[in-house]
């Protein structure tokens, strides 16, 4: 590698379409101004592109460390083996692009990350289809691509597997990039739609995964505030109910009703329970300025004040009781973004009419192969993340947009962005006691579908 320092370069501008979408991958997933450390930086390229607050790249060559520190004076480099890491430093985001074939151990080398990961890190990891590897060696004598020594080569299930045996969660993962050569439009139709297809997409170049090490806590962690936001329009029946059955959670567990102008005193209803139950339970109450579910979800979570943010649908076919459920999930770490989901236990008569049940399950495998992690119920209304969480993903709603009346989606496509580790419980949907749902099946589904769509080119048409 000494060798091939002062050329290394060179293969990187020839073989730039490449490289750009490698970028572009990173780009995506990585916000500009985070903590970056690169293993196996080469000469800096990718690193310097990602635009870090603070980036630290390590190779074990010391002539492409010399080259990267001259080039880009503003990084922090340092001769280092991978395998053997000796920093102490933590970072936000870790990147291992086009490096596990060069190392002689990499299971070792994923235990030394652990040294500059905290739980928060988000560890991303490009690689090249094993399936390529006789065109990449004509590539080579051809000299095309950089020379190199055998490599070690890996699919996806040998990076997991190994991810695994050091004990971290796989959020995601995936291939890109089907063609590599730069023909006008026709590698840009072909690498941002085909290659997501099924089929064609096994044949992609890159493979990536994306991974955490998982913060693991006490089972029964009572550490976290929690506040639960319950939008509510037209539930005067339900609003006491909501009350007296959530139960506390936490250090502390605040209510937040968010009124939606509603025509059957819904408001009154708020106001009288609020007062007779001052001094027993901390009930806060708002009204909406905007329509929609969404907006009311968005006010909720600006007002509240606890660590982890729920959300509780007002109709209560949710049944507060199992909100300790979700507390548990998120508190002691075992996920980040928890969803709700009605379709494992049998529901009660009613609960859902089969052509909601068939639309469900319809957006279930849409959703899931668009987030790349599996989401079997998109559209249980009781979701769960930490402020801190939400903070990042309301920083980040510009890349998306305001496009979502439900609330569910905004919530669901920023924690994706973020990746954020996605964990569904299941709860038993019973059957609404007062009102009627406020959802039309052909109107709010003809949205969904467009939300789809709309999800595809933000999040699974990239290029």
């Amino acid at each position: 590698m000494e060798k091939l320092a002062p050329r290394r370069d060179k293969y990187i501008r020839r073989n730039w379409y490449y490289y750009k979408n490698l970028r572009n991958f990173f780009r995506f997933n990585i916000p500009e101004g985070s903590k970056v450390a690169e293993i196996g930086c080469g000469t800096g390229y990718l690193l310097n592109s990602l635009n870090p607050s603070y980036g630290l790249g390590i190779d074990f060559s010391p002539a492409m460390i010399e080259k990267a520190r001259l080039k880009y004076p503003n990084l922090h480099f340092e001769v280092m083996d991978a395998e053997q890491i000796t920093l102490d430093e933590k970072f936000d985001y870790i990147i291992i692009s086009d490096t596990l074939g060069y190392l002689e151990d990499i299971q070792k080398a994923f235990a030394e990350l652990k040294k500059i990961a905290h739980p928060g890190t988000r560890i991303l990891i490009s690689y090249q289809n094993f399936l390529w590897e006789p065109v990449l060696w004509l590539s080579q004598k051809s000299g095309l691509k950089m020379p190199h020594p055998r490599l070690n080569w890996l699919n996806r299930g040998d990076v997991i597997n190994l991810l695994e045996l050091e004990g971290y969660d796989v959020i995601k993962w995936g291939r890109r990039f089907l063609l590599p050569v730069y023909i006008p439009l026709i590698s840009w139709f072909i690498n941002k739609y085909i290659a997501n297809l099924p089929l064609f997409n096994s044949l992609c170049l890159t493979g990536f995964t994306i991974a955490r090490l998982p913060d693991v806590r006490p089972e029964k962690n009572r550490d976290f505030s929690v506040s639960v936001i319950i939008p509510a329009r037209n539930e005067k029946g339900n609003i006491e109910d909501a009350v007296i059955r959530t139960p506390e959670m936490g250090k502390h567990t605040e209510i937040i009703f968010v009124e939606g102008n509603s025509t059957d005193d819904t408001l009154d209803e708020i106001k009288r329970v609020c007062e007779a139950y001052k001094g027993k339970r901390d009930v806060k109450w708002m009204v909406q300025e905007g329509k929609g579910k969404g907006d009311a979800v968005r006010k909720g979570y600006d007002h509240a004040s606890g660590d982890i943010l729920m959300i509780l649908d007002a109709d209560l076919t949710v049944p507060p009781e199992d909100l300790p459920k979700f507390y548990d999930a998120i508190a002691t770490g075992k996920g980040e973004y928890i969803n709700g989901t009605r379709l494992v236990y049998p529901m009660e008569d009613e609960a859902m009419r089969t052509l909601n049940m068939m639309g469900n399950k319809f957006f279930s495998v849409m959703f899931s192969w668009l987030l790349g992690q599996r989401l079997k119920d998109t559209l249980c209304g009781t979701k769960v993340l930490t402020a801190e969480n939400y903070r990042k993903l309301a920083a980040n709603r510009s890349y998306f947009g305001d496009f979502d009346p439900f609330g569910d989606f905004d919530l669901i496509f920023g924690s994706s962005k973020l990746n954020l580790k996605l964990i569904e419980v299941p709860i038993r949907y019973r059957a609404r006691k007062y009102g009627e749902t406020n959802i039309s099946r052909f109107r709010h589904g003809w949205l969904l579908l467009k939300m789809v769509v709309y999800a595809m080119n933000k999040i699974k048409f990239i290029h």
